[in-house]
C-alpha cells in the first residue's frame, strides 16, 4: 500500500517522461540532445527530488507549452481549408499541450506544498 501511494505521488513524473518519449519518437530523429536531456532531468528529479528544480521544469515547461499552442494556432491558419489532417494536428496538438500543462501543473503543485 505505501509503495502504490509512492508511486501515485511520482505520477506525473511518469506522466511527463512519457510526453518526452512520445515528443521524441515523433521528432524523427534517434539522437535528439534536447529528448535525452529532459529524460534525464526528470529521472534525476524522481531519485534526488529537488524543491527549486521541482518548481522550475514545470514552469518552463508550460511556457513552452503556452509558446507552442501559440506556434499550434499559426500552423493551423496555414491550412486554407479545415480538412480532416488539419483536425487531426488540432486534436493531437491540443491534447498533448494540455495534458502537459496540466501535469505540469500537478508537479509545480505537489513542490509548492511540499
Amino acid at each position: 500500500m505505501k509503495k502504490a501511494k509512492q508511486i501515485l505521488f511520482r505520477l506525473p513524473e511518469y506522466l511527463l517522461i512519457a510526453a518526452v518519449i512520445f515528443y521524441w519518437s515523433s521528432a524523427g530523429s534517434i539522437i535528439n540532445p534536447i529528448a535525452i536531456g529532459l529524460v534525464l532531468i526528470l529521472i534525476l528529479q524522481i531519485i534526488i527530488r529537488n524543491r527549486i528544480i521541482g518548481l522550475l521544469i514545470p514552469i518552463l515547461l508550460i511556457l513552452t507549452c503556452i509558446f507552442l499552442s501559440l506556434a499550434l494556432a499559426s500552423e493551423i491558419n496555414e491550412f486554407p481549408i479545415f480538412n480532416a489532417e488539419a483536425k487531426r494536428l488540432l486534436l493531437i496538438g491540443l491534447t498533448y499541450l494540455t495534458s502537459t500543462i496540466f501535469i505540469s501543473g500537478l508537479i509545480s503543485y505537489k513542490y509548492s506544498n511540499s
